[in-house]
């Protein structure tokens, strides 16, 4: 049998390959091309799971191989959920208004001092319920000058290390310095 003018029929050429193998070595040139060009580890949405394929996080899709990932990046889905994803996320950063902050007016005072103070322990006649009673001194503050008080935790403040037992007061009124007393 003459083979000479076969298309493909030069001995040692293999044949003529059939439309499935030449998709096969296409796909496999641009799954080659691909992973030269692309890095798969900054892909966010490129997952390899315990099963050793290949997953979309975005779509949530299986691959058997990097290559057909990668033809999935390119294909409809894959690219109508990231415009999906933009547009949610676009939306989101325009529904959120930044909260403007409040302009408050820092009053500068020059501090003259400690102001007077006087501690006195006192008992209830009829309960006999012991109790402190603080007395400070502010002569100098302005009449728009409220004085203010707290109570702040043994694990709030940082002059003293930390002690769950002890409690602080503290008063403040512009231009004295803030006072405390150490209570139980």
């Amino acid at each position: 049998m003459d083979f000479q003018h076969r298309a493909g029929g030069k001995t040692g050429m293999g044949g003529v390959a059939s439309a499935s193998e030449s998709n096969r070595d296409r796909r496999e040139r641009l799954r080659q091309l691909a992973l030269e060009t692309i890095n798969l580890a900054k892909d966010p949405y490129f997952m390899k799971n315990h099963l050793g394929t290949y997953e979309c996080k975005l779509c949530l899709t299986l691959h058997n191989n990097e290559g057909s990932y990668l033809a999935h990046t390119q294909g409809k889905k894959h690219q109508s959920n990231l415009a999906r994803r933009a547009a949610r996320e676009n939306q989101q950063s325009s529904d959120i208004i930044q909260p403007m902050k409040p302009h408050y007016e820092v009053r500068k005072f020059i501090k003259i001092g400690r102001p007077g103070y006087k501690v006195t322990k006192q008992r209830d006649p009829d309960t006999k319920q012991q109790s402190l009673l603080f007395q400070i001194d502010y002569p100098e503050i302005s009449d728009n000058i409220v004085p203010k008080h707290r109570f702040m935790s043994g694990f709030e403040q940082h002059v003293e290390a930390p002690d769950r037992r002890w409690q602080y007061l503290l008063f403040a009124a512009e231009p004295y310095e803030t006072i405390s007393f150490k209570v139980t």
